[in-house]
């Protein structure tokens, strides 16, 4: 099939997400690495993914994670080198697997050089323009600019010493104090990004995503947060000035796409990013914070599609991320949804019924139209780790919280590739520590363990990704819902192909008709038990489930 015969790539693909510091360690000093993700290539490719998504991996003091990045064009010593990134980029390649690289375009690093020769230059420095310094209030300047709240809770803005050692102007930080927004009024700085994209481009690399997409651009009269007026930061308009010159780069070469982090309530509002002229594709977070409910589910799934229909843009169908409560976890509650403002720590989780409908999902959103995203270790069934010591916690967002949120530790622990105790091989023998604890009940969740047994997450990922890859009703298209009972999702995707997830408290009787391609879980004599999914060919599409009295 040609180039030109075929949907572009993203619009269908299976995107797995690696978190380098937990993916895997090559070296034995506890921290994943490039040398271990090259090492377990395999393991994607045996997947069946068609990307990888990385998470940052650059230069950084590491104050979030590596999010506070101080060289957008290097590899920090503690993943290796920008030699072996080019070689994982090729062998990714050789295996059919694309690759997308994180850039993170709305803060950097304090110890980034701009931001060093800003401090140093003092007040008048031109570097300063590059940033948001601004002089505080009150008669010594010694208030805060705004009264703004951070994207992690607490104050957005530092003040500065001046280089005699007087107090001088605050600086503008939406996330840590370590990570200095940019001013992106100043052209300096999108000449800056865009060659940034032309250097990963040119190594390769055939996506980026865009964190924080939405927050680059300030008002900068610095109003308060006010209700019903815009808001001084989030989803200004001037942002889409700057991904029609992204786009403009992305577009001199072949294939690439650009994918945004865009957290906004507004389907509209998030719709425009997605103009012809701006990202290719935007994270799915309606989606991804849904509860467990066929008319929450289907309403969100409407909405979703509704959305991207204008503007032509795929949908993302996303359960879990390095930001977010493990859906495993999630959907063992009782309120299953997803809130940064509803995190709190100790709440109750039963995981086998959260695994059980997190199989359940899994069906759903490989079979939704256009692009999946698969975090890791969602496909060993990993739940969320909620018993990290305070010690050992290392997400700035816990202690900006006041240690309310519990923090994103517990999604970003290091992975269980085999064994029956930690580190399950993440780390070489005689390595250090793995950075983040291990549940020793992760032995029976390993890759090796669950490999070949046809009842493990693992398998049922393979099997479905496999299956989703063979079959061109699936990926990119269109979607028509049937006649199902209440708190039923079914829907056919063409081609005899249905879908039926049910969500209800009791087992609902299977189509007359049809071959079972793949079940989340074992059915009962002709029923779909709660709480379970299928994928069925059938002669005729529009058939539902039997006694079926109307849409769900």
């Amino acid at each position: 099939m040609s180039t030109a015969d075929r949907s572009p790539w993203w619009r269908g693909a299976v995107i797995y997400q690696v978190y380098p510091r937990s993916f895997a360690d090559g070296n034995g000093d506890g921290i994943g690495d490039i040398a271990g993700i090259r090492s377990r290539l395999h393991h994607l490719s045996a997947l069946g993914v068609d990307a990888i998504w990385f998470s940052p991996w650059y230069p950084s003091p590491m104050a979030d994670a590596g999010y506070d990045v101080s060289d957008y064009r290097d590899i920090d010593p503690v993943f290796g080198s920008l030699t072996e990134v080019e070689a994982l980029i090729a062998e990714a390649h050789a295996l059919g697997i694309r690759t997308i690289v994180d850039v993170v375009p709305n803060h950097c690093s304090d110890a980034h050089p701009w931001f060093q020769a800003a401090l140093a230059g003092g007040p008048g420095a031109p570097e300063r323009d590059l940033f948001w310094f601004r002089p505080g209030r009150g008669p010594n300047g010694d208030e805060r600019p705004t009264d703004w709240i951070g994207e992690f809770g607490g104050e957005t803005w530092t003040r500065t010493t001046n280089p005699d050692g007087t107090p001088g102007d605050w600086y503008l930080h939406l996330f840590a104090p370590q990570q200095p927004d940019f001013n992106w009024d100043h052209p300096r700085v999108r000449e800056e990004f865009e060659d940034i994209l032309r250097f990963w481009f040119d190594r390769g690399v055939d996506g980026i995503r865009i964190d924080s997409a939405g927050l680059l651009v300030k008002d900068g009269t610095l109003p308060e947060v006010q209700p019903d007026q815009p808001h001084p930061f989030h989803d200004l308009d001037g942002v889409h000035d700057i991904y029609r010159g992204w786009r403009r780069v992305a577009d001199e070469y072949a294939d690439r796409a650009l994918i945004g982090e865009v957290w906004l309530p507004d389907r509209q509002r998030f719709a425009n990013y997605l103009r012809p002229d701006e990202l290719h594709a935007a994270f799915n977070f309606d989606f991804l914070g849904c509860a467990w409910d066929a008319a929450a589910l289907r309403e969100s799934i409407d909405g979703t599609l509704s959305a991207h229909a204008p503007v032509n843009a795929p949908a993302t169908w996303v359960l879990s991320n390095h930001d977010v409560t493990r859906h495993v976890t999630r959907y063992g509650r009782a309120d299953t949804r997803f809130s940064f403002a509803a995190k709190r720590e100790g709440t109750p989780t039963d995981l086998e019924l959260g695994t059980r409908r997190a199989r359940a999902a899994a069906l759903l959103s490989l079979s939704l139209p256009g692009a999946a995203y698969v975090y890791q270790g969602e496909e060993l069934g990993l739940y969320e780790v909620e018993d990290i010591p305070y010690a050992l916690r290392q997400d700035p967002m816990w202690e900006r919280s006041g240690r309310i949120d519990p923090g994103r530790d517990g999604c970003r622990v290091p992975l269980p590739w085999a064994g029956d105790e930690p580190p399950f091989e993440f780390s070489p023998k005689g390595a250090a520590a793995p950075w983040l604890p291990q549940p020793a009940d992760w032995k029976g969740r390993t890759a090796s363990a669950q490999t070949g047994d046809s009842a493990s997450m693992l398998e049922l990922y393979r099997a479905a990704i496999q299956a989703r890859k063979a079959d061109p009703a699936l990926g990119d298209g269109e979607l028509t819902w049937l006649p199902a009972p209440d708190g039923v999702l079914a829907f056919s995707r063409g081609g005899g192909f249905t879908c039926l997830v049910n969500l209800s408290a009791a087992p609902v009787p299977m189509p007359a008709q049809g071959e079972l391609l793949l079940a989340s879980g074992p059915l009962d004599d002709g029923l779909l038990p709660s709480d379970t999914a299928v994928w069925l060919r059938t002669a005729e599409s529009t058939d539902g489930p039997r006694g079926a009295d109307g849409p769900a």
